[in-house]
């Protein structure tokens, strides 16, 4: 993580900001509470009755928390960087390169907000539901996408921030 790159946004950016750090923070108690399930059911099976529907449940709680972390990442540039190649760059070039890798992410967001949104609306015309605990599986589409148009605010962000540095401006 860089220490340059702004913390405390005021106007709309802080806002989100705010939005996405509790969006992320909620996908972490989703996370823990897969966990704590899974703890119950492993308990459980050699107790007394294991959780039914445990499969199904992880499957949808893990999907969700990681999407919910992807703006977060995005927005405190903690995704996955290969910085051996920007090692010695000076910091208005890493600023473009990050300028660029913001646009990109918020295409990318945006490609699959509309196709997850779509992949959502197939999965409740056809009715899909998981096998033992019947839960419609296009409710698990509704978290996920919040998280995708979170991840797109997140890239426009950086985006506009990214540019700014780039530019020798100041974030």
């Amino acid at each position: 993580m860089d220490d340059s790159l702004p913390r405390g946004r005021t106007g709309w950016a802080g806002a989100a900001e705010t939005i996405i750090h509790g969006w992320a923070l909620l996908g972490g108690l989703i996370l823990m509470a897969v966990v704590a399930m899974n703890v119950l059911s492993v308990l459980g099976g050699i107790f007394w009755k294991p959780f039914p529907g445990d499969f199904e449940m992880t499957q949808m709680g893990v999907a969700v928390a990681a999407f919910a972390f992807l703006p977060f990442c995005q927005l405190t540039d903690a995704n996955v960087t290969a910085d051996i190649f920007t090692a010695r760059a000076s910091p208005r070039w890493v600023a473009g390169f990050r300028f660029a890798a913001s646009l990109v992410a918020m295409l990318f967001a945006a490609l699959l907000v509309w196709r997850m949104y779509l992949g959502m609306m197939d999965q409740r015309e056809y009715g899909y539901t998981t096998t033992i605990l019947q839960v419609p599986i296009w409710i698990a589409f509704l978290p996920i996408l919040v998280s995708l148009v979170l991840l797109a605010v997140a890239a426009l962000i950086t985006f506009v921030e990214s540019g700014r540095r780039a530019a020798g401006g100041r974030p």
